[in-house]
């Protein structure tokens, strides 16, 4: 994490014990981080082709990236936020390659009930949207 490397005090002793402050992550997130990072260590994750090939994250990345990543939505996002904040990389690709997955090919109907957002346009205002943005689905 480049985060947790400029904290680490290259000065101090190297057997006294040295607090990182990480408030924006929970115990149990972190804990997910430290296990994607001793993994990623092992195993590099291949690079994630964009656009993203396919919507099947087991033909985007290795198995193990796969399964780690398989987690409901809630820990996703909190994943997406703790390797932004403690800014890594390869699981922030892999978190926001996963979010893109769950949206990939599908309809905002489609996607508004995967996220549970709430349609707040009225049937005039959704129809002018999409006039005015008749050229991404004819992409």
């Amino acid at each position: 994490s480049e985060l947790v490397k400029t904290m680490i005090d290259d000065d101090q002793d190297e057997d006294e014990a040295q607090e990182i402050p990480l408030p924006n992550v929970k115990s149990a997130i972190l804990a997910k981080v430290i296990e994607f990072a001793q993994h990623y260590k092992v195993e590099p994750m291949n690079e994630i082709e964009k656009p993203l090939k396919s919507a099947n994250m087991a033909e985007v990345v290795q198995d193990w990236y796969s399964n780690f990543i398989a987690v409901d939505q809630e820990i996703l996002f909190e994943l997406i936020l703790a390797a932004n904040y403690m800014d890594i990389k390869p699981l922030l690709d892999l978190t926001c390659a996963t979010v893109a997955s769950m949206i990939k090919g599908k309809s905002p109907e489609d996607i508004r009930k995967t996220f549970n957002i709430v349609n707040d346009f009225t049937p005039e205002e959704e129809a002018q949207v999409r006039e005015e943005n008749k050229w991404c689905e004819e992409a």
